[in-house]
């Protein structure tokens, strides 16, 4: 069997863009007629160029070979070029395609990826949301979308009765920044009114909660480390289940101060890539859950090598997740087949686009997703869908300030 054929989507997700505006697809096809599905995350080009690039990879280094040599394929992509070294083009790339060579593999052997990784050891997996703003047809501007979104998680009124609509849903874990935006000049010292605010967002929550909702704090390398320290002890009595991406994930050393300076987890990895950079985490004990999203990282083998480093460290696995729902199909592989599983991220239910693309939706049920049983990663992109709903701006996702904040909450 080898690969013969490639094919490449960017699928435009409608306002309100829950899981980013656009996701990029691949699908290989092998020469007895079997397909698979991938998907590249956070690749930082318009989607066109990663369109190109993932053929341009798979017309070099993978049609004609035979998809179960996921090793061999996984190497030679990753060390192409001479490069050697971690980094999200050639990442993503990998992981779209690495992760429809999976695909072909599960179906070829009518087996769930899963079963081929040392079998399912969760019957079920916890799930958990981010903080999403009530659709609003009139809102369908990015710039309206962005600042939805902002307000839901900084506004200590708005953000709790969104948690309790979710946790009514069965949601037992709750995920917010209450100190954004992002901003390309971070890590940045939060004013002390952007603390006091991040401090009553999270109060209130907790209040509303009570012990029914994790909070998972998830702020995204937005602090320096003194910052980090400061909200994190203002944070500890409410008792957060994490501290997400406190500082950029650029230095492992400072976040490992962050980490051996509070009680609260903290938990990364959402731009990290390779087993590489996941152990220079775990050495210095920077983190104890670790988040790859399986789009970026290299795909499903190199996020179970990952998975058991972890669980050497007895650290834990929260598979990130704010892509498509084949990144979706590829982390529920994962997580049902790791003892050192902890949660997994969702968009919202996954319904909505995120059921539309796919001709088998997710399953959601009371706060947990039920892994499939179906062959390869257990779910088939609708393809007439995918066709129809060409992405064709050339943003990348997602926006950033793009200069220094100092207007914050207060005002100043």
């Amino acid at each position: 069997m080898q690969i013969k054929d490639v094919k490449t989507w960017a699928v435009a997700n409608p306002p309100p863009h829950f899981g980013g505006p656009f996701w990029v697809f691949v699908k290989l096809t092998t020469d007895n007629g079997i397909s698979g599905y991938g998907e590249a995350y956070g690749v930082p080009f318009s989607p066109d160029r990663v369109r190109q690039l993932i053929e341009d990879v798979a017309d070099r280094l993978v049609v004609g070979r035979d998809p179960f040599q996921i090793e061999t394929i996984s190497r030679t992509i990753y060390t192409s070029g001479y490069s050697h070294h971690p980094e999200f083009t050639m990442g993503g790339i990998l992981s779209a395609l690495e992760i429809a060579c999976w695909d072909i593999v599960g179906k070829a052997l009518n087996q769930p990826v899963y079963n081929l990784l040392g079998g399912k050891v969760n019957d079920k997996l916890r799930s958990y949301t981010y903080l999403y703003p009530e659709d609003d047809p009139a809102s369908t501007a990015d710039n309206a979308s962005t600042n939805a979104l902002r307000s839901v998680h900084n506004d200590p009124d708005i953000a709790p009765k969104r948690a309790e609509h979710y946790i009514n849903l069965g949601f037992t874990a709750i995920g917010f920044d209450p100190v954004m935006p992002m901003g390309s000049f971070d890590p940045r010292q939060l004013s002390l009114a952007t603390l006091d605010n991040a401090e009553l967002v999270t109060k209130n929550i907790r209040e509303m909660a009570g012990s029914k909702a994790d909070l998972l704090v998830k702020t995204h390398g937005e602090m320096t480390t003194s910052s980090a320290i400061r909200l994190a002890k203002r944070l500890e009595k409410f008792d957060p289940l994490w501290l997400e991406e406190p500082v950029p994930p650029e230095n492992e050393k400072e976040m490992a101060r962050v980490a051996h300076s509070t009680s609260i987890p903290v938990a990364t990895g959402e731009r990290l890539v390779s087993k590489y950079e996941f152990a220079n985490l775990l050495d210095r004990q920077a983190a104890s859950i670790l988040q790859p999203a399986l789009a970026r990282v290299g795909g499903i083998l190199e996020a179970k090598k990952i998975a058991g480093m972890a669980e050497a460290h007895y650290a834990q696995m929260a598979p990130h997740l704010y892509t498509g729902p084949i990144e979706a199909a590829a982390n529920i592989q994962i997580a049902t087949c790791s003892p050192n599983f902890l949660i997994q991220e969702s968009i919202q239910t996954f319904d909505g686009f995120y059921s539309e693309v796919l001709k088998n939706p997710i399953q959601w049920q009371d706060g947990y997703i039920i892994p499939p049983t179906e062959p390869g990663i257990g779910y088939e992109l609708d393809e007439d869908v995918a066709d129809a709903n060409p992405y064709t701006e050339n943003k990348v996702f997602p926006p950033m300030v793009d200069k220094p904040i100092v207007l914050e909450l207060d005002g100043r």
